[in-house]
């Protein structure tokens, strides 16, 4: 994984916000927020929380005496979470890392992270970090992105990047959001933390959106891929997001336009 791909700065929160969480997030947030509630955690961590998609899902189905922790490693994106008024006083924000946690042993009940540990450096300690902090018979929720190819947005602004820039194409969605998605290897990794229970479940859903310049805008200036572009010319961060937009029509059609996304939804016992 790059050092860049981990980068969610400048405008990236807010336009991360507004346009990809309800492009591809709130689903898979409601799913993990109604697995997680059947478990009636009192203690609850949250890591890489991003904008808070999955923190407000799971404040809708847990009662108010609940405790919950929210962390990320980027503070603009807690920053953009905390700003949600009606988290108030149900969630705590803290800046942490997932491979670090500041926490003592067996503190919670449920560990979750959405579509966060793709970004591990080193995803067995992270796991170990995540049962480390769990109570024993603690459940561990989270879900990964499956190969690009079975999300087709994303796949769609990949390929349209990669004829902008052929020589050196921006591959971040590849290489790190859809780039660990192997669920064999995922589970083996599981079990050298010490998990047990371990299940998965491969669930499909439907992205949509107004425009496909909403999508092209959310791909390519709301995520570190806006990163790798500009890395690339800087100057061209608008003539690589018209290229992703005309991309996706010529996919899906102009006006409201829908694809398909698929993830993989993991639960294990600590």
């Amino acid at each position: 994984m790059a050092a860049v791909d981990k980068l969610f700065l400048g405008s990236i929160p807010e336009i991360y916000d507004r346009l990809m969480v309800p492009l591809i997030f709130e689903p898979y947030a409601r799913d993990l927020a109604e697995r997680i509630a059947r478990t009636r955690p009192e203690d609850l961590l949250e890591t890489a929380a991003g904008t808070g998609v999955l923190t407000r899902a799971i404040a809708s189905h847990l009662p108010g005496r609940s405790r919950m922790i929210a962390t990320d490693l980027n503070q603009p994106m807690l920053d953009r979470a905390a700003a949600a008024k009606a988290l108030e006083g149900r969630v705590t924000w803290r800046q942490a890392d997932a491979l670090a946690l500041p926490f003592e042993d067996q503190k919670f009940d449920v560990v979750a992270c959405q579509f966060g540990v793709m970004f591990f450096p080193d995803k067995i300690k992270g796991y170990r970090e995540a049962r480390r902090v769990l109570k024993p018979r603690g459940r561990f929720f989270f879900n990964v992105w499956a190969e690009i190819d079975k999300n087709e947005f994303a796949d769609t602004v990949t390929q349209a990047l990669a004829a902008i820039f052929p020589h050196d194409p921006p591959l971040f969605m590849a290489r790190t959001p859809h780039g660990y998605h192997d669920v064999a290897k995922i589970r083996e990794e599981l079990i050298a933390a010490g998990f047990a229970g371990i299940s998965v479940e491969t669930i499909d859903h439907t992205s949509r959106t107004s425009t496909p310049r909403d999508a092209a805008v959310a791909y390519c200036q709301g995520t570190p891929l806006r990163s790798e572009i500009e890395a690339r010319d800087a100057a061209r961060l608008e003539d690589a997001t018209k290229a992703a937009a005309n991309a996706l029509a010529n996919r899906f059609g102009n006006g409201p336009i829908e694809g398909r996304i698929r993830a993989h939804v993991f639960a294990a016992t600590s």
